[in-house]
């Protein structure tokens, strides 16, 4: 069985990538888990994931801590704030197909946006929170 949280980054990463809002908030598929040197800005990259056991008495599960970043060159934070808010469409509430698992709930936690200490990029921060289980 492949790893639940291998496979809701696939899924995450597949969703987030042919989602139309996110396309165009991004100005195109820029969804990136290691970023390629040259990209340009805007993108989307994953960041840490924190995995934690969710079992119950009879059931296994994991809980799954996200954390996607957004970066912009765009003078002040509205273009991050439209790229979270496509992010948040595009996940939040959503059911994912996952290989060997079941997306048991996918939630927007809190996002962030923010100028970043070069005073010339701003950055967002998407936090998600996932359950998953195995499939049966």
């Amino acid at each position: 069985m492949s790893s639940a949280s291998r496979a809701l980054q696939s899924s995450l990463h597949a969703a987030l990538s042919a989602d139309a809002g996110v396309l165009a908030a991004l100005g195109g598929a820029r969804v990136y888990d290691h970023v390629p040197r040259g990209a340009p800005c805007p993108y989307l990259a994953f960041g840490q994931s924190t995995v934690r056991d969710w079992s119950t008495g009879g059931e296994e599960g994991d809980e799954h801590i996200v954390t996607l970043h957004v970066w912009s060159l765009a003078a002040g934070r509205g273009q991050v704030h439209e790229i979270i808010g496509a992010v948040r469409g595009a996940l939040h509430d959503r059911v994912l197909p996952l290989a060997g698992h079941r997306l048991v709930n996918l939630r927007h936690e809190y996002s962030e946006a923010r100028r970043e200490p070069d005073g010339e990029r701003f950055h967002g921060i998407v936090r998600l929170r996932a359950v998953t289980e195995p499939s049966s």
